[in-house]
């Protein structure tokens, strides 16, 4: 996805869907306990936008607290994962898979590593984090 590029996605059924304007932030796998029980899978990809690049033109998704610091996105019709994001956060998280070109969008880290199912043998190159990306403390040796 270049960074002019608008990207289009949605549910599984259809009704809600959400527009992107430019590239994203980052992209991530994210390998925490809380993603593995939202999506009943043992990781899942995120694409980080700014708020105001992401626009729902149809339904909005339906909206839970899970917990102290987050909150998750799903179509109240179909029950599909959908987004990530803090309260009042600036940005949020859309799930790649639910674009529909998931394969524009690359993920270049794996995050919550500590939390990562150990039947999942990660065999790529990417930068993995015990926690969240960002500090040198944090990541796992090659």
């Amino acid at each position: 996805m270049s960074l002019t590029a608008t990207g289009e996605g949605g549910c599984l059924c259809g009704a809600v869907r959400f527009r992107v304007d430019g590239a994203p932030a980052h992209v991530n796998f994210c390998h925490c306990r809380m993603c593995q029980k939202a999506s009943g899978a043992p990781m899942m990809a995120w694409a980080t936008y700014a708020r105001d690049k992401v626009a729902f033109p149809k339904m909005q998704p339906r909206i839970r607290k899970s917990s102290a610091r987050a909150e998750r996105g799903f179509c109240g019709e179909c029950g599909s994962a959908l987004l990530w994001q803090r309260p009042g956060g600036t940005t949020l998280d859309l799930a790649v898979a639910s674009f529909d070109d998931p394969d524009a969008l690359s993920p270049s880290e794996h995050i919550w590593t500590e939390s990562r199912v150990r039947w999942l043998k990660l065999t790529d190159r990417l930068p993995r984090y015990r926690h969240q990306h960002g500090s040198d403390e944090d990541r796992e040796a090659s």
